[in-house]
């Protein structure tokens, strides 16, 4: 094998087993794995009989930037979005595969970074879940697929169909800081030919907490299984909206959903249509409402309209991605 470079390699300058040892050496085994990574598949044991699978795909241009992301940011988010999902079934993440489709000019640290991202995420949000294996391509445009499994544990799945009138809406994490960090990088920041990097020594503490928000999202993936357990009628991840995300689930549930307008927040316009703050959005039997969920309205019969908020009709946007960045957080 011929000897890696000195220095910070390009994919280019070096083998694929070399960029695959990389990232290895930055994982952290998996607590459900049977067989790891080094053969043609792993092997992930679920105890309760029933997987639970999801996946995600991150383009850099609609997804991210890299003159923003850093490649641990990027690791970071590739796995948050995908453990909310999984938690959003009311399941416990289990292992992610990652598939990683990279330009011949990206440098081997921008890799290994992405690969602590992964690890760290993993540890934060879902200890014992972990990267058992993937894929690594080249590709003109730097894209990360991710697949994530999870394990039900005895419970039985949490859909979005379930929601029946008479019940509470709630919701645990934070609505509308990922939309605040998005506009404050299209307004105070570039990238492209001249790109003005993030600096976060010029932003103010909420301004800090508004960009984490965006950039390594922290979704509440340890309530998922709690929500379940205390009985959620339904369920789902707020990635794309509290406004197209709940009116999802009411016609899913072919319900109608009232939200309280003072359970919003200060900024109820971009709490609704503010996308990838990956919160989860449940319903539950009036009065059973499990700690770190808090109320934010009430399921109704179906009417005219599936999402009303103060007695008026939400329209249902928020993030879509054949939509222009600009247009979502404006």
């Amino acid at each position: 094998m011929a000897s890696e470079p000195a220095g910070d390699p390009t994919v280019a300058e070096i083998s694929e087993g070399e960029v695959l040892r990389a990232i290895l050496a930055r994982t952290a085994p998996a607590a459900a794995t049977v067989i790891g990574p080094g053969d043609d598949a792993a092997v992930i044991a679920a105890a309760s009989g029933a997987v639970v699978a999801t996946t995600d795909t991150l383009v850099e241009g609609p997804d991210f930037r890299t003159a923003w992301s850093s490649g641990f940011d990027l690791g970071w988010k590739a796995a948050a979005v995908n453990l909310a999902d999984v938690a959003a079934m009311g399941a416990a993440p289990t292992a992610l595969l990652v598939a990683l489709a990279v330009p011949r000019s990206t440098r081997l640290s921008y890799i290994t970074d992405m690969a602590d991202g992964f690890r760290e995420a993993c540890a934060a949000l879902a200890p014992g879940c972990a990267v058992v294996g993937g894929d690594l391509t080249v590709s003109d445009v730097l894209t990360v697929a991710v697949t994530a499994l999870g394990d039900l544990r005895g419970l039985a799945p949490v859909t979005r169909s379930g929601a029946r009138v008479g019940d509470a809406v709630a919701l645990a994490g934070e609505m509308g800081e990922a939309a605040t960090g998005l506009a404050l990088l299209f307004g105070r920041f570039r990238d492209g030919e001249h790109a003005v990097p993030v600096d976060r020594s010029a932003l103010d503490a909420r301004e800090r907490r508004a960009l984490d928000a965006q950039l390594r999202p922290a979704p509440p993936v340890g309530l998922g299984p709690v929500a379940a357990a205390a009985g959620a009628t339904a369920m789902m991840d707020v990635s794309d909206g509290l406004a197209l995300d709940a009116t999802r689930l009411a016609r899913a549930s072919a319900v109608t959903i009232e939200l309280d307008l003072s359970a919003l927040g200060a900024e109820p316009r971009r709490a609704l249509a503010g996308g990838e703050d990956h919160a989860l959005l449940a319903t539950f039997p009036d009065g059973i409402l499990p700690p770190g969920f808090r109320r934010i309205g009430t399921v109704l019969a179906a009417g005219e309209h599936p999402l009303m908020c103060g007695g008026e009709p939400v329209d249902p946007s928020g993030w879509d991605p054949y939509r222009d960045w600009d247009a979502t957080v404006a």
